[in-house]
C-alpha cells in the first residue's frame, strides 16, 4: 500500500485514509468499474426500443466498452475471488443487474417472436462469455479494428438467438498477414 501510495504521489497517511486496506482498495476499484459499466450501457441503450437493435446495440457496447477498459476488466474478472463475502455480494448483485438487462433484451425479443431462444439464462451467459472474451485475444493492430469485431460478433449473436432478420454493417478487415491454416481430417 505504501509502494502504491509512493506511485500516485500522496503519503501513505493520506491513501490509508480513504484505503484502509487491501480490501477497500480492490472493492472500491472492482465497484466504480461496475457503476460506469452499468451508467454507460443505460446511456448508450435509452431510447432503443425494438430487441433486435436493443440486442445488436448491447454486443457493440459490451465489446467496444471492454476493450478500451482491458485493465478494469481483468481485475473484475479475475480478483473477485479476493473480495470478502459483504464485498462480493455487492460486486455480484451489480454484476446481475447488468446482466439482467440482456436478460430483459432477450426476453422482448422472444415475446416479439424476433428471436427463438430455448433457455434464457444460458443464452445470457453464452453471450456475455462470448463478448467478454475478446479481451483475451483482441489487439488493436490486428487484420479486424474494434468495430469490425463488434459487427462480426452482432452477426454471430443474432444467429445465436435465432433472429428473423439479421441486417448489420459490412465490414472487412485490414491487410494483415495471418499464419497458413492446416486442417487435417
Amino acid at each position: 500500500m505504501r509502494q502504491l501510495a509512493d506511485e500516485v504521489g500522496v503519503q501513505s497517511a493520506a491513501f490509508y485514509h480513504y484505503y484502509p486496506n487491501k480490501q477497500q482498495l480492490l472493492f472500491s476499484l472492482m465497484r466504480a468499474h461496475m457503476v460506469r459499466l452499468i451508467d454507460a450501457w443505460e446511456e448508450t441503450s435509452s431510447g432503443v426500443e425494438d430487441p433486435v437493435e436493443r440486442f445488436a446495440a448491447f454486443i457493440r457496447f459490451h465489446i467496444t466498452y471492454h476493450a478500451d477498459r482491458r485493465d478494469d476488466v481483468h481485475i473484475g474478472n479475475m480478483e473477485l475471488r479476493s473480495l470478502n463475502a459483504d464485498n462480493r455480494a455487492v460486486i455480484v448483485a451489480l454484476r446481475g443487474r447488468y446482466e439482467n438487462s440482456l436478460r430483459e433484451i432477450l426476453d422482448d425479443g422472444l415475446d416479439a417472436r424476433k428471436f427463438v431462444i430455448d433457455d434464457i439464462a444460458l443464452m445470457t451467459r453464452a453471450i456475455i462469455g462470448m463478448t467478454t472474451g475478446i479481451n483475451l485475444w483482441f489487439r488493436s493492430d490486428d487484420r479486424l479494428t474494434v468495430t469490425e469485431v463488434a459487427e462480426k460478433y452482432v452477426q454471430m449473436g443474432l444467429r445465436l438467438v435465432g433472429a428473423k432478420k439479421i441486417e448489420t454493417a459490412t465490414t472487412g478487415g485490414r491487410n494483415v498477414s495471418v499464419r497458413t491454416k492446416v486442417r487435417s481430417f
